[in-house]
């Protein structure tokens, strides 16, 4: 019969310890979550400052509710773009000292957009080898050339960049979401200067967090427009709403206006959400939940540290704990959630084969007696499993 395979695949990926399933939250407030009437203290939300409960930002929700309703009715360019949407697009276009900004639905709709839009065949997309899944697959399906160069090594490139025709696209992250570590930045601006190629930023992990008003890597590492021609951020993380943009010049963002169509023929969100996502930014400049978080950090470290724990080198909210082997990981995580602490097991294809780890993200909303749980119940998750 057709489609047969389905469950072929799908026993697979459960005899090799790789299949994935949804998780089901009864509740989900102050960095506690509820599942099978259990409750967890979360150390896997990308919520890195606490702000979708905050209480100006649930305000800012329903008062653009009640104006403008649950959705967006329609397209951008239908009926779908509204002011508010219109005051987010200048405030984060001001913020980052881009000349425009626009919209989209998800960081994975607007990767998809920048690489179908703006790429042709015979130009050259140049990416670090850890860029992430949606990035990766919107080059693949582009009709430019994929180059991938070594994660965070200058030298590889450069070669590449030597290889690349046409418009070239050189891409790297603020923030890797799996490794938690910063991209190199400023030598990949001057790389790409050198051999004529765009420089892309994704920031999603970085924005909101990074840079001394929190508006992320570019501001962290002070690249103007001409230095990185396209940023690409998202609201789902640090933000604590949902959607992203692409930043740039007004002529960039006119074109992907006019030919992306990710963009054009995809219903925008509400401008309710818009409305929200604004006033979380201006809360994110007032910087007490960002300076908090970086407390967090650095407390975890320096316990992780003491205790030994093979903890990935980051300075960012994202703490990998390496373990090598996806049943060893799926292990760790339920002993985890044995003692009250939720920490997802990451398993191939999402890191490559071997590294299978538990990936610890930290917020403003713990408080360092979380912490210390959560490096007692490392030590002796690691005591149990080995």
């Amino acid at each position: 019969m057709a489609f047969d395979h389905l469950q072929d695949a799908l026993t697979i990926l459960s005899n090799d310890n790789l299949r994935r399933r949804r998780t089901i939250l009864q509740d989900d407030y102050d960095g506690v979550i509820k599942v099978d009437c259990q409750h967890y203290l979360n150390f896997s939300s990308n919520d890195y400052l606490g702000h979708r409960q905050h209480q100006d930002i649930l305000q800012s929700y329903v008062e653009g509710l009640s104006r403008y309703g649950a959705g967006a009715g329609a397209s951008p360019l239908v009926t779908g773009h509204s002011q508010c949407h219109q005051a987010l697009e200048d405030h984060v276009a001001d913020s980052l000292n881009r000349e425009a900004v626009l919209l989209f639905s998800s960081g994975f709709a607007a990767n998809q957009a920048i690489c179908q839009a703006l790429m042709y065949d015979g130009d050259t997309i140049v990416s670090d080898k850890l860029m992430h899944a949606s990035f990766i697959d919107a080059a693949i399906h582009s009709p430019a050339q994929l180059l991938r160069f070594k994660h965070n090594d200058i030298e590889h490139a450069n070669q590449q960049l030597t290889k690349a025709s046409g418009n070239t696209l050189c891409v790297s992250e603020g923030v890797f979401s799996m490794d938690g570590d910063k991209g190199e930045l400023a030598a990949l601006q001057t790389s790409s200067a050198q051999h004529n190629a765009w420089f892309m930023l994704d920031d999603a992990h970085g924005f909101g967090v990074l840079g001394e008003t929190g508006m992320g890597s570019v501001e962290a590492a002070n690249l103007s427009q001409d230095q990185c021609q396209i940023v690409m951020g998202t609201f789902g993380k640090a933000i604590g709403t949902g959607g992203a943009f692409v930043a740039g010049s007004q002529v960039l963002i006119d074109y992907l206006i006019n030919k992306a169509k990710h963009y054009i023929y995809s219903t925008a969100f509400s401008a309710a959400q818009a409305k929200a996502t604004l006033t979380s930014i201006e809360l994110v400049k007032n910087g007490g939940a960002r300076h908090k978080l970086h407390d967090n950090i650095q407390y975890f470290k320096t316990l992780a540290k003491a205790r030994d724990l093979p903890i990935l080198e980051s300075d960012s909210a994202i703490q990998p704990y390496l373990i090598g082997d996806p049943a060893k990981a799926l292990a760790a995580s339920e002993c985890l959630k044995q003692l009250g602490l939720w920490v997802n097991a990451i398993r191939s294809p999402t890191v490559p084969k071997g590294s299978d780890r538990l990936r610890i993200t930290l917020s403003a909303l713990h408080q360092e007696k979380d912490i210390d749980a959560l490096v007692d119940g490392l030590t002796m998750m690691r005591t149990k499993i080995g």
